[in-house]
């Protein structure tokens, strides 16, 4: 294989709403550069990039693909992510190692809320709009770039624009170079001219270029005041200056469909996209923990950051960037999180499923390696002379749970051990065995994310699991005093069992007991009492109303009586335990469910639909301010757990994908009569012996 320098290879992000084309506009790059003999469709499940049995049978993408190319002497890096709001953390993933980010819109649609989210989430990058699906009869190209521009500013400038768009007679203007090009089926450009009646709408256009391009430079600014025109070098330095700073963001047009405006797009990448030159200066961690920043050395100590673990059965593939020098074969470097070392005993570039081995990859570059035992995502790995470590991606955390039921008895094990080696590759995933609630709890993103991780859990590790709601755990105390008594006395040959205590209870302000006692002229031994204490905290285990655990309770030993041969600490204790029974008959009994503080980042628009559905939920809100984000509001909220068992589905469909929120335990409070009522109701169904 080829060996690229640092300023030769670029890195893009390919990002936007589910079904507007990414993964189709990088089989058509593949396809035009020659690194693939047909194009594949989505809907074929034949794409390069998904090549995942599941993004098969979903006809999407679900995980983030790395793919290359070589146009006009320069690696071209992809990066295919998914659109599906459940995968953002595969977003976050690519955006953390990529140069720049391409954001496609669909030109018959136009602008969607994946594409918002996707210049949020690319926001630190140069970007790029693709506006794709040109063939369409009904795709409008002027009325995208005003959406655009209305949006994101006027920083917005197209660069690459149809004409008599939708028909057979369509073509393409570039408006850095003023050629004008029709494609054939095969995507190769055919010169053409500009129709008479495009030419005031181009002229406009090339008004929005020149003024953007004069921005970068005091010698353009002078040139664009007097009028002269810029040459076609200045223009590609310029947009690649204004790329870096963010002050032009190009907008291409073409159809993947039809391989149009595919070569001119890769045109520019390859000509003014920024390399990893252009962005040496990284954020970073030293040695010391602080945050600073270094400039990257393409000459100096090897170094890599790991931006994606797949695991299957076998092992896993780590995913990584060069961040300093560069990474040779056999390379032994350093876990900078644990202090592990790791041969890098292969190197592979990758298209899709497709390696291809290399010595070695300059500073910049993208690749994989296996057999990695003690690295995951977010590790960087270092020769020693290298004192940084890369920031962390911060991965959204996920509050939609699921619980999960083995269809097979006795696969527990196995099914822990698999989403083990899941939680490895998707850190927006959690997982945890509910001693309480005795359920094997899976969280993730949305319906979607859990439904691909059980799907994953079948196809890689042969386990089968069913899906269900978990359990909300409920809790029970008291609200009133009452004194009450426990005997225990049997006689059955022998020695007999004699325990009797006399104990008041009454509502408590701790969670767990709160055990006195003011037994008066040894009616109850001394060396009886922890027996007596632990006996109640036994039975707080499980209340009398539902079987949920018991909170927030005094209890004072104050009277009873022993027998000098047939009392025993056991018999103290099932004492204790009776009485518990009828203290918690006679002191009121009520159901405790758990609340939690709810922050909701919307869009303001959206406020008055999301508190009153808050109002449905039972929530308090409990006050409003204005975001740092522009445009949206924060909601603080307190709300009951059982109202929250869905929300991360429902947020989304109320507010189109953009709002989020976080969600933490509070408290416990009283339950309301008719909920209280529901859930003892089930409890019975579920225990009917009251086991």
């Amino acid at each position: 294989m080829a060996k690229f320098q640092s300023n030769q290879i670029r890195n893009i992000c390919l990002l936007g709403h589910g079904g507007d084309g990414k993964t189709s506009l990088a089989e058509a790059m593949l396809y035009v550069a020659k690194v693939t003999d047909r194009l594949g469709k989505v809907a074929d499940g034949n794409t390069v990039s998904d090549f995942d049995p599941e993004e098969i049978k979903k006809h999407g993408s679900i995980s983030a693909s790395l793919m290359n190319l070589v146009w006009n002497g320069k690696k071209i890096n992809i990066l295919d992510t998914p659109g599906d709001f459940d995968f953002v953390g595969e977003v976050k993933q690519a955006v953390s190692v990529a140069g720049s980010a391409v954001i496609v819109v669909d030109g018959k649609s136009g602008l969607k809320v994946g594409a918002e989210l996707a210049w949020d989430n690319a926001e630190k990058l140069p970007k790029a709009f693709f506006v794709n699906k040109m063939d369409d009869e009904n795709a409008k190209f002027e009325k995208v770039v005003a959406q655009l521009r209305e949006t994101f500013g006027s920083v917005i400038c197209p660069m690459f624009v149809p004409f008599n768009e939708g028909t057979p007679d369509m073509g393409f203007v570039n408006l850095i170079t003023d050629q004008a090009f029709k494609f054939d089926k095969a995507g190769n450009r055919t010169d053409t001219t500009v129709p008479e009646s495009f030419k005031p709408q181009m002229e406009a256009y090339k008004l929005q270029v020149n003024e953007a391009l004069a921005v970068t430079s005091d010698e353009l600014m002078e040139k664009f005041f007097m009028e002269e025109p810029f040459t076609h070098e200045e223009m590609s330095e310029a947009l690649n200056a204004g790329l870096f700073a963010g002050s032009i963001v190009p907008v291409f047009s073409g159809s993947a469909a039809t391989l149009a405006g595919v070569r001119t797009f890769l045109d520019v990448v390859a000509s003014s996209f920024v390399s990893p030159i252009d962005r040496a200066k990284t954020k970073a961690i030293d040695d010391s923990g602080k945050e600073t920043e270094y400039n990257a050395d393409p000459n100096g100590e090897p170094a890599l950051f790991v931006f994606k673990t797949v695991a299957d059965p076998f092992g896993k593939k780590t995913f990584f960037k060069v961040v300093n020098g560069t990474l040779k074969k056999d390379s032994m470097l350093t876990n900078k999180s644990n202090g592990q070392v790791e041969k890098i005993a292969k190197i592979v570039t990758c298209v899709g499923k497709t390696e291809t081995d290399t010595d070695e990859l300059a500073y910049g570059d993208l690749g994989c390696t296996v057999k990695l035992v003690n690295t995951n995502t977010n590790d960087t790995l270092a020769a020693a002379g290298f004192g940084y470590s890369i920031p962390k991606i911060k991965f959204p955390t996920p509050y939609l749970c699921k619980a999960i039921i083995p269809k097979a008895k006795g696969d527990e094990d196995k099914i822990s051990s698999g989403i083990a080696k899941l939680l490895e590759e998707d850190l927006t995933a959690r997982y945890e065995n509910n001693a309480e609630t005795k359920q094997m709890c899976l969280y993730g993103l949305g319906d979607v994310h859990i439904d691909i991780l059980v799907s994953k859990l079948k196809s890689r590790f042969g386990t089968t699991v069913d899906i269900a709601l978990p359990k909300v755990p409920y809790r029970e105390t008291i609200k009133k005093k009452a004194q009450v008594e426990g005997k225990h006395k049997k006689q059955s040959g022998g020695h007999g069992q004699y325990g009797h205590v006399k104990i008041e209870f009454a509502p408590g302000d701790k969670d767990e007991l709160e055990f006195t006692e003011s037994v008066f002229g040894g009616s109850v031994p001394k060396n009886f009492f922890p027996a007596v204490e632990k006996g109640l905290q036994e039975s707080m285990a499980k209340g009398i109303l539902a079987g949920y655990p018991v909170i927030k309770v005094k209890a004072n030993l104050f009277d009873g009586s022993y027998h000098p041969v047939d009392s025993s600490e056991m018999s103290f204790k099932i004492a204790a335990s009776l009485a518990f029974k009828e203290g918690m008959k006679a002191c009121s009994p009520v159901l405790l469910e758990p609340v939690g503080e709810l922050k909701v980042l919307i869009p303001t628009s959206f406020s008055g639909d999301i508190m009153g559905d808050l109002s449905k939920r039972r929530g308090r809100v409990m006050g409003m301010s204005e975001s740092e984000k522009k445009g949206y509001t924060v909601i603080d909220a307190e709300v009951p757990t059982a109202e929250m068992l869905s929300y991360a589905v429902q947020l989304r469909a109320m507010t189109q994908g953009r709002g989020s929120y976080t969600f933490n335990f509070v408290r416990y409070e009283e339950a309301p009569a008719e909920i209280a009522a529901k859930v003892i109701e089930a409890a019975k169904k579920d225990n009917p012996d009251g086991e």
